[in-house]
């Protein structure tokens, strides 16, 4: 082969590596921008879970402070109810009943 015929060889290789590296650079630019989209996507999803557990969480605080707010309440009424038992032991005490049924025919209604 002459010099000739090598240097045009040389030049189809290298047109080749050319045309290859265009390709390939254009395949990353593709996967590149599809990959971009969706990690957008997939931020949008996170997003929209983040604002979803952001309201879920106020409701559930606007429920713990009612809760918080009728056990306080609850126990004043106890507190309240147990300092009026011990102010007053002999008026509440239990005490059993002696009542006995009466007998079949009997008219007793005392």
């Amino acid at each position: 082969m002459t010099e000739m015929g090598v240097n045009r060889i040389e030049k189809m290789i290298s047109a080749f590596k050319d045309e290859i590296k265009g390709e390939f650079q254009h395949q990353l630019t593709v996967q590149r921008e599809g990959f971009q989209e969706q990690l957008a996507f997939v931020g949008e999803g996170f997003q929209m879970l983040s604002e979803k557990i952001d309201r879920v969480e106020t409701r559930l605080d606007k429920r713990m402070d009612c809760l918080e707010h009728k056990l306080d309440a609850v126990a004043a009424d106890l507190s309240a109810h147990r300092r009026d038992t011990e102010a007053h032991p002999p008026v509440y005490r239990v005490k059993e009943s002696t009542y006995v049924p009466a007998q079949a025919g009997s008219l007793d209604v005392g």
